[in-house]
């Protein structure tokens, strides 16, 4: 698992639009980089519409915003359309994004274990450095903690 300090991993990988976005499109500035299971669940539009609501807040302290799951980019593009999100939304049907951020492991439901995503959030510093991360993400709020911790680290010149 990575952690604060370390040199976050390189990405590229096809957004809900269908362009490319990669990590360099960040250079200079902060990147929020969220995983999530699974586009149109409960959990994952509540994160989604919080983070959106408070895009320009980000965008305030030079931060931007990427999440990321392994649906298909026509199921990004439906779930970016039906609630509005204002940023991107990765399609990593491979988990190679995923999986370079120690997002995919194993979990379990109601006693079966299974490898999926665990909700994940990585605050990337605008030198490439992993700044913060929240393992184990509760939805709710999620968006004004990762704000806040911004703010108070002085995310517009960190």
């Amino acid at each position: 698992m990575l952690k604060t300090g370390d040199a976050a991993p390189q990405f590229r990988a096809i957004a809900d639009d269908g362009s490319t976005v990669s990590s360099a499109d960040y250079k200079g500035r902060n990147l929020v980089l969220y995983f999530y299971p699974k586009a149109n669940t409960a959990g994952c539009t509540h994160e989604a519409v919080e983070f959106s609501s408070a895009l320009e807040q980000f965008k305030a302290v030079n931060t931007a915003i990427v999440g990321c799951s392994g649906d298909s980019i026509d199921a990004q593009t439906k779930f970016k359309t039906r609630y509005k999100i204002k940023f991107p939304l990765l399609a990593d049907t491979n988990f190679d994004v995923i999986e370079a951020f120690g997002a995919r492991r194993m979990k379990t439901f109601f006693g079966k274990s299974f490898l999926g995503i665990v909700r994940t959030t990585y605050w990337i510093a605008p030198d490439g450095l992993i700044r913060k991360v929240w393992e184990k993400v509760t939805p709710k709020g999620h968006a004004a903690e990762v704000l806040a911790a911004i703010r108070e680290g002085d995310g517009a010149s960190a």
